[in-house]
């Protein structure tokens, strides 16, 4: 999906260095680009960055340079990621502000790492402040494992409206478990 608009932008004169992230989808005739930002994206980089093992400083330095990952290679954990999404009541259409969040230090405690994405202080209370609130990533030797830390850890986060899927990598279990 990349190295296409990469070698274009290089033809045209203008080539990238740095971080390119695809927003993909997935359809019946295959992935689909929906959008290219100069980011990482979020919440997919909660899904990958904890398996990284290689040092992610370098890296973002050797990115900035033309040729800088020449022979670089990023070393990732054979583990299993999930990161689940923890949104606030109305989310997508809008959002809810305000409301007290409870139970991010037992999610932790759990060994999930839980990344803040609309969360604030209010009277010294974490509250929430945004639709997408926290996401909330688990490791695993398997989906399956992986999947259930990461909605276990999530169970023990609380606050009104809170919104969570519950597909999240169920396919991946499934076909791990299948062979298919």
């Amino acid at each position: 999906m990349h190295r296409p608009v990469v070698a274009l932008m290089s033809e045209r004169g203008t080539p990238f260095h740095g971080v390119l992230y695809a927003g993909l989808m997935m359809t019946a005739d295959g992935p689909r680009v929906l959008e290219f930002n100069c980011r990482f994206g979020d919440p997919e980089t909660q899904a990958v960055l904890p398996r990284l093992r290689s040092d992610l400083v370098e890296l973002c330095r050797g990115a900035r340079e033309p040729g800088g990952l020449a022979g670089v290679k990023a070393d990732f954990s054979d583990e299993w990621a999930v990161t689940l999404v923890l949104a606030s009541a109305g989310y997508p259409e809008g959002s809810s502000r305000g409301d007290v969040i409870e139970g991010v230090a037992e999610a932790m405690a759990s060994g999930a790492e839980v990344t803040h994405a609309g969360t604030g202080l209010q009277d010294g209370e974490l509250v929430t402040a945004g639709g997408r609130v926290l996401n909330v990533t688990a490791l695993g030797p398997d989906p399956d494992a992986a999947r259930r830390r990461a909605y276990d850890a999530a169970d023990r986060i609380r606050f009104d409206g809170c919104q969570i899927r519950t597909d999240i990598a169920a396919r991946a279990v499934e076909r791990v478990a299948t062979g298919s």
